[in-house]
């Protein structure tokens, strides 16, 4: 169907709108009116801060119970095996991955927002942390004594311990800081983390997770390097002990990865008539400590098992303060990346659920979850992809089947935990391997990104390269330092605009792009793509320079240039004025002592001037002599009154070299001017007057430029200062500036800096470009647009337009 038949066709007459008569129509509210009383915030700030609050009071059993308990503990079941297995990655005892699990997740419970994220452990965390606890305590530093010398053997309990410490530190630390930029409302920081530089960042961790399993999978004893380039180091390492691998685990490793994957395929691909996904996992888990301890794996084959894992909770300690100083900046990194990871996830189920997260709420209870938990020794938690979706999928509702999951793993801590003490640590390696596979698939973001935007592209390997190279935390700074180098590079390269109007319509539309636009004569709309602020205000100016074909700079500089000779010239004129005058004088007191009939000369003379009302003396009241020569010159002598009027001295008659002086036109530069001799066009008149168009070096037919602020949502004191030299600027040409388009904030700012002024005021402000186009027309005597539709614009200056718009209904 034509689209002229499915859009309707109907006239709207309204006024022209600029900013003060669009606020005088709105009605802008109050403060009052905008926020509310003191009460009324406490009540909404306390909702805010404890989200329980709001929820639990409505909270169904009938409806929301069941759903919650089942899958709570599909979660909780989950929990076991990944807070076994990332505490290897970690490099801290197995139980401290349960104890992980357990606390963070309930005091999520009070304070989150998401329904249906599962706090706990994390693979990209989980080897951020264990990157910080073998840095600070590697085994060289807990090799054990044997009278005075170090023996070969490492002090595992003592190692162990202080890792614990350290993890815990950093934990506390990156939650402090969490909490902090939550309360001061930095949640938006999140979102300076782009997908394609979050999912290089995982992929590259998982590529980290991989080397630091391999010494668990292959049995072999790596030696551990930290800095930049260490992965490599390590990786070559393991590659050069390969002969020495330990078969038996190989062997665990190999036969655990293949079930794995088998299990998980079969998994997936009953995934529809499965109601609750088989916990594989864990049955690989319970099977592998099963075999482990009737086989006697570790005395038989010295197949390294998980150890001593004690029962109940451990009391909870305050860190020490000391490592503080040296974890402040992995602190941060795990700040950062567990919110990136949380609030992406938290929106994605929110988005599918239809109900709201608050990102910095999201901020202060992750921070609160990892400050509260540190001090229970946990290490860094943030929702899981894997657990987070099981909670979804088998049909949680809400932050109770936290609680749920997280009694799952307190029964386990209490009363089974020494069950798993005969588990092969190569099976918890396998178990992260198998589950990283999501995250190689990422590698596939290549070839979309090259098909999709270049710049993300760049922006993903740099952040992969980076990151596997310099590290995770370093890798993550030089991330962001690009990914913000490339929002300043995008700004500084915007798109700049010329617009035309759509025939019969008030639509505006890039002339260079759109065939049917139409260019408003005399009327320049210049619109940019990004909004104008300090790095790329100058960029600005040139470019409307350029689209308006107004080399603005080099035409004041000339008209400045001119202005400065008449002034000379107006000097001159001024000089020989009074060398005439003082010539008069002289001649005045001649003519005194004159005989008669010169004296009747020159009152004939005087006379004759009176005929013609013309003042018969100078300002000082001399008289006018005579001359020899007949010709009359006009000077001069008192600058113009406001009124019009100014003081004129008549000469007549002159020596050679005073009436051939041709002061009024006068060559320099090879630009001559020649001014008026009349009463009407005096020097200083036309020096006010003087225009480039008068000078005769340009012309143009521009006689208003809009500027189209749209794309703006905020502007600095340097665009402010920009905006204020294009209007003054340009009207030094007579050339009219609108500026449209403006949010309500760039009001603001520009009433904050001192924008508006005598000059320049709101009525300079229109509410669209359309607007702004129609007052141009109308201010410079226009009826309807030329060449265009006449019924577009009523006719005379009335200020009242008929518009034609489009729409899906025929009025």
């Amino acid at each position: 169907m034509d689209s002229r038949q499915r859009f309707g066709k109907y006239r709207v007459e309204r006024e022209i709108l600029d900013e003060q008569r669009l606020e005088d129509v709105t009605q802008r509210k109050t403060y009052a009116d905008i926020h509310p009383s003191l009460t009324d915030h406490l009540e909404i700030q306390s909702k805010v801060y404890f989200p329980v609050l709001y929820w639990l009071p409505k909270y169904s059993i009938w409806d929301y119970g069941m759903p919650d308990l089942v899958s709570g503990i599909s979660v909780g079941i989950m929990h076991l095996p990944q807070g076994m297995a990332y505490a290897l990655l970690a490099s801290v005892p197995p139980v401290f991955g349960l104890y992980t699990s357990l606390f963070p997740a309930l005091v999520y419970f009070f304070f989150g927002t998401s329904r249906h994220i599962s706090i706990g452990t994390f693979t990209i965390l989980s080897i951020m942390v264990g990157s910080v606890t073998e840095r600070l305590a590697p085994d060289e530093d807990f090799l054990k004594r044997n009278g005075t010398n170090f023996t070969a053997e490492v002090d595992i309990s003592a190692r162990d311990s202080y890792r614990v410490q350290v993890a815990a530190a950093a934990t506390v630390l990156g939650g402090v800081i969490q909490v902090l930029l939550g309360v001061v409302k930095f949640g938006f920081v999140g979102t300076y983390l782009s997908d394609p530089l979050v999912r290089a960042y995982t992929t590259a961790a998982a590529a980290h997770a991989v080397v630091a399993q391999l010494k668990h999978i292959f049995g072999v004893s790596p030696t551990r390097v930290f800095g930049p380039m260490s992965v490599v180091y390590t990786l070559v390492d393991v590659c050069s002990l390969l002969p020495q691998t330990h078969l038996p685990t190989l062997v665990v490793s190999s036969v655990t990865i293949v079930l794995l994957i088998a299990a998980k395929e079969l998994n997936s691909f009953f995934s529809a008539k499965l109601p609750v996904p088989i916990p594989v996992e864990l049955i690989t888990i319970v099977a592998g400590t099963l075999t482990s301890s009737y086989a006697h794996l570790n005395t038989n084959y010295t197949v390294s098992v998980v150890g001593e894992i004690p029962s109940g909770l451990s009391s909870p300690s305050v860190p020490d303060v000391s490592i503080f100083r040296k974890v402040i900046g992995d602190a941060f990194a795990l700040a950062i990346v567990g919110y990136a990871v949380s609030i992406s996830l938290g929106k994605t189920f929110a988005s599918k659920h239809g109900y709201k997260v608050d990102s910095n709420q999201e901020l202060v209870a992750l921070g609160l979850s990892n400050a509260v938990g540190g001090f229970f020794q946990c290490f860094s938690v943030c929702p899981s992809m894997s657990r987070s979706l099981i909670q979804e999928t088998t049909g949680g509702k809400t932050q109770m089947a936290g609680v749920a999951s997280a009694l799952i793993v307190l029964v386990t801590i209490l009363k089974l935990g020494p069950l798993f003490q005969e588990l092969p640590k190569a099976i918890l390696a396998s178990i992260v391997l198998v589950n990283l596979k999501g995250m190689f698939k990422q590698y596939s973001d290549i070839v979309t990104l090259w098909k999709s935007s270049k710049i993300d592209l760049v922006v993903w390997l740099v952040t992969w390269v980076s990151s596997l190279l310099l590290n995770l935390d370093m890798g993550l700074a030089a991330s962001i330092i690009f990914a913000v180098f490339t929002v300043i590079f995008r700004t500084q390269m915007p798109t700049y605009s010329v617009l035309g109007n759509v025939p019969g319509t008030e639509l505006y539309v890039d002339i260079e792009t759109h065939r049917e636009a139409k260019e408003i004569p005399g009327v320049t709309i210049f619109r940019s793509s990004a909004t104008m602020y300090f790095a790329n205000a100058e960029l600005y100016l040139d470019a409307l320079k350029e689209k308006s074909g107004l080399d603005i700079s080099k035409m004041i500089i000339y008209k400045k240039r001119q202005e400065a000779k008449m002034r000379r010239r107006e000097k001159r004129a001024e000089r020989r004025a009074k060398r005439q005058a003082r010539r008069e004088k002289r001649a005045q007191k001649a003519a005194k002592q004159l005989s008669g009939p010169s004296e009747c000369l020159v009152e004939e003379e005087i006379g004759s001037w009176k005929d013609t009302n013309i003042d018969e003396t100078d300002k000082e009241g001399h008289g006018l002599a005579e001359r020899e020569n007949g010709t009359v010159f006009v000077i001069p002598t008192t600058p113009r009154t406001p009124d019009g009027e100014s003081r004129w001295e008549y000469l007549k008659g002159g020596d050679p070299d005073c009436t051939s002086i041709d002061w009024m036109s006068e060559e320099q530069d090879g630009d001559t001017t020649t001014l008026g001799s009349s009463n009407e066009d005096t020097v200083s008149r036309d020096l006010e007057r003087v225009s480039l168009g008068s000078l005769g070096k340009w012309t143009w037919d521009i006689h208003s430029i809009i500027l189209d602020l749209s794309p703006s949502n905020f502007i600095d004191t340097v665009a402010i200062k920009t905006l204020k030299n294009i209007f003054q600027d340009f009207s030094e040409i007579d050339v009219d500036i609108y500026v449209t388009g403006c949010q309500a904030t760039v009001v603001e700012q520009l009433d904050h800096g001192d924008f508006f002024s005598e000059t320049i005021t709101k009525h300079h402000l229109f509410a669209s470009v359309h607007d702004a186009v129609l007052f141009c027309l109308n201010n410079r005597g226009a009826t309807s647009f030329p060449r265009y539709d006449p019924t577009v614009v009523s006719a005379g200056r009335t200020g009242k337009v008929c518009l034609i718009f489009y729409s899906h209904t025929n009025v």
